[in-house]
């Protein structure tokens, strides 16, 4: 069974098509700047190298199509036509309290999913414009949504609640989401099957490190606490992103800058994290820690801060679980930077992970980072989104 992968942003469109028997990549590419002038997709078959064709996109509609073009291409392409391709899955950011888990896409759910673009106005405008494009060139393809808050949503009350009237989550279901749930759920399965465990018997701790970032707390497989919330926005500090604050640090400054409130928002999601922390070095923590080595103190603080932030998530959902059997980094910076690594290493050694500094030097692969003796195992374990929704539409198909 062939499955399209489409992961739909506002001016972007990435993709993968994969053969769920023996779970290959057959090929994958990005269409970038959707309707934006200087549009191009780049298309790399199984095997093959990336190609990058400069190409008019006006909307997301024009997008698939070039991907299937691509995708049955004499000489890029990988499948000799449309009928090859037996089902699409697609991500979509925000479910809401309506999904607790991925669904079949009809007029109803599709329904539903609008329903929820006030909970992320950037991403499910954007899903939903991808899955009608879709739905367009492929009318009968079956489709599945998969969400990103689906697997946070057996967080407990006590979890998900704000300190807020409770009549603001009875109204307008203001409360704790949590996102990248496919993420979280992949990794923490997959650790178990490492640690030889029944995932039922395990607490794990999964921390995904990206310029976006969030740890769950995954208490014998279901998730019971999250750090982001009702956005994206809370949480650790990210790469553009603030995490944790104040809330009246909103009107604080904008009041003392004479901006909006909105405005501020903006800055907290647009210019802030490690961006702003480091005076506007950089969002990428590669180029911080070249920094930090040359003697940039504000982007050796900014490392220190978020490396802080992170230890202390992981030592707050220890106490929340009562005890932690693992704890696995993933995504970006959690799969390669060691030196990030390093330093949240500083701040969880009470657990007992007993990080070895010669296995920590690993990017980008499975490895178990403690020794024999640790009380808790730390491994490093490459998130594959792409896969995970794969593995769910083939499971809703059948």
């Amino acid at each position: 069974m062939n499955v399209l992968v489409i992961n739909c942003g506002s001016s972007s469109l990435k993709y993968q098509l994969i053969n769920s028997d023996s779970e290959e990549v057959l090929a994958k590419g990005l269409c970038e700047r959707i309707g934006i002038e200087g549009s191009a997709i780049v298309h790399q078959p199984a095997g093959g190298e990336k190609v990058k064709t400069q190409i008019d996109m006006p909307n997301h509609t024009k997008a698939v199509q070039l991907v299937i073009e691509k995708l049955t291409d004499p000489q890029e392409g990988v499948i000799a036509s449309l009928d090859e391709i037996d089902a699409v899955g697609h991500r979509i950011v925000h479910g809401g309290e309506k999904f607790a888990t991925s669904v079949v896409l009809d007029d109803e759910v599709l329904a539903a999913i609008e329903q929820c673009n006030d909970l992320a106005p950037l991403h499910n405008p954007a899903n939903l414009i991808g899955i009608n494009s879709c739905k367009e060139i492929m009318p009968k393809v079956p489709m599945v949504g998969v969400f990103d808050t689906a697997f946070h949503q057996t967080m407990p009350k006590k979890a998900y609640l704000y300190g807020l009237p409770l009549s603001y989550y009875e109204k307008h279901k203001v409360r704790r989401y949590g996102f990248h749930g496919t993420s979280h759920d992949f990794v923490s399965k997959r650790a178990a099957e490492i640690m030889g465990r029944d995932l039922k018997e395990l607490k794990i701790i999964v921390c995904h490190l990206g310029n976006g970032a969030s740890v769950s707390a995954v208490k014998y497989g279901e998730s019971v606490d999250t750090s982001m919330g009702l956005t994206p926005l809370e949480g650790l500090i990210m790469g553009t992103r603030s995490g944790d604050l104040d809330p009246a640090i909103v009107t604080f400054i904008a009041e003392k800058e004479g901006i909006s409130a909105e405005e501020v928002i903006s800055i907290c999601n647009k210019k802030s994290g490690v961006l702003g922390l480091s005076d506007g070095v950089s969002s990428d923590f590669r180029d911080l820690g070249e920094a930090a080595e040359a003697g940039n103190q504000e982007a050796e603080t900014a490392l220190e801060t978020y490396a802080y932030r992170v230890g202390k998530y992981i030592g707050a959902y220890a106490a929340a679980m009562n005890g932690v059997d693992a704890i696995v980094f993933t995504a970006g910076v959690g799969e390669n930077n060691a030196q990030a690594r390093g330093l949240i290493g500083q701040y969880i050694g009470f657990l007992g992970t007993n990080i070895d500094p010669e296995k920590n030097k690993k990017r980008g692969e499975e490895i178990i980072l403690s020794d024999a003796d640790a009380k808790v195992t730390t491994m490093v374990i490459p998130t594959n989104e792409e896969l995970a929704i794969a593995r769910e539409t083939v499971r809703l198909m059948k």
